[in-house]
């Protein structure tokens, strides 16, 4: 999912960051006095391997990113990240695209006066005792699991609490941010994490995360000239809003030129009305619709064929301890008992009925599902284990922490909430 480029930017960052934070490598006025002056300190740097050179082969001086360029200032440097370079971060480790397309995720409130990054606070659920949690430590980004700001809305009022959070949250100057599903489908993320509670095994996605495509179908068809085919490509890039065509020309003898390009969902129609114009190019049309390709292990839920298989009592003593819970609720498939074993599962964080549903598995873990399709898997022979909603996500936060923490520069201080719980509790 990362480009040559982003990933470029990423190692390149840190590098800046581990160098501001280390200024001892060389004083501000030596950077700056010359390209021979930065050529001196290149051993200090990481090597290629790890990221681009900030020479090139030439020993040519290349534009400073800003992290670097700081040092140039007679003021210290800081290390300070803007929101959008935190943004830039929290995109690597899960892109946005990998979410539902029914979810609101990504960044929800935008401060109107840009500030520096400095405390980052985790929630699965924002809720007004997260918020004021966020406002005693002078939070600058919260990073809400579930998305405090979901339908439209029209207004924004007092009477309604989320409403309430999110007017809190501009007059303190704090971002929202929301990755939900796309945590949930991340290779790595919360389902991995949730169904690692029973031990290793092969672990497979349930519902496969599929690649964005820009161009959804391909025209393939014959010209009978270079001077045709020169004037119906103008014509189809026309149609696909001026935007460089991807094609390819093959010239078999004696037959024309055989021509295929791709196009957006939105070109179709018009492209094919164009190519309808010209008589060879009409009479040889064919039109292919692309699949978007699958991301190997990105997608909702996860099934595990466990390496060493348990017993659901020991199951359940498996997924509290994971879960740090002291209740979970059982209900035992058709002819299974606490000692019955446990080979495969299958697991979805949150509400993981529709992923669940007609997968086979001795177990089935999630946070909630409704009476009647607890009654369907017990039917089909399937335990189901639940935990209440958040709690089958919220330990996902301290695993994300430290890889959040890893990435960003000492200057900036990444906190699980300690207010934020399942509103749910056994009594």
């Amino acid at each position: 999912m990362l480009t040559g480029r982003n990933l470029t930017r990423t190692f390149s960052s840190l590098s800046y960051v581990r160098l501001c934070a280390s200024r001892s490598l060389i004083s501000s006025s030596a950077l700056c006095s010359s390209a021979s002056t930065v050529s001196s300190i290149r051993p200090s740097l990481p090597s290629p391997s790890h990221s681009h050179s900030f020479l090139t082969n030439r020993q040519t001086l290349v534009p400073l990113h800003p992290f670097l360029a700081c040092l140039c200032h007679s003021t210290p440097c800081s290390g300070l990240m803007e929101l959008k370079e935190v943004l830039q971060v929290l995109e690597q480790l899960a892109p946005l695209s990998l979410a539902e397309s029914w979810d609101n995720v990504g960044l929800l409130v935008e401060p109107s006066k840009p500030r520096p990054v400095k405390t980052v606070l985790l929630t699965n659920d924002l809720t007004e005792p997260v918020m004021e949690e966020a406002e005693a430590m002078s939070c600058d980004l919260i990073i809400s699991y579930h998305p405090p700001l979901f339908r439209p809305i029209k207004r924004l009022v007092q009477k309604d609490w989320k409403q309430r959070l999110a007017l809190r949250a501009v007059e303190a100057g704090i971002a929202i941010f929301s990755p939900h599903t796309s945590w949930d489908s991340v290779k790595g993320g919360v389902n991995d994490w949730l169904v690692g509670g029973l031990g290793s095994g092969q672990v497979s996605v349930l519902s496969q995360a599929l690649g964005g495509a820009s161009h959804s179908h391909k025209l393939e068809f014959m010209v009978r000239s270079t001077e045709e085919l020169s004037t119906v490509m103008e014509e189809l890039k026309a149609c696909d809003g001026g935007t460089a065509l991807q094609y390819s020309i093959n010239r078999p003898e004696n037959s024309g030129i055989h021509v295929s390009v791709t196009c957006s969902e939105s070109a179709l129609t018009l492209s094919v009305h164009t190519l309808s114009k010209h008589t060879t190019p009409s009479h040889s049309l064919s039109i292919l619709k692309l699949e978007k390709p699958p991301l190997p292990g990105h997608g909702q839920g996860r099934l595990s064929i466990l390496n060493q298989p348990v017993t659901v009592a020991t199951a359940i003593q498996k997924m509290k301890s994971h879960l740090g819970l002291n209740h979970l609720r059982l209900a035992l498939g058709s002819g299974r008992t606490l000692e019955s074993s446990v080979c495969t599962v299958a697991v979805c964080a949150g509400s993981g009925a529709s992923v669940l549903n007609g997968v086979k598995a001795d177990l089935h873990i999630t946070g909630e599902m409704s009476h009647h399709e607890v009654l369907d898997a017990v039917a089909k022979g399937t335990s189901v284990i639940l935990s209440d909603h958040s709690n089958s996500e919220r330990g996902f936060l301290a695993v994300f922490r430290e890889k959040l923490a890893v990435r960003l520069p000492d200057s900036v201080t990444v906190v699980v909430s300690k207010a934020d719980r399942d509103p749910l509790e056994v009594v």
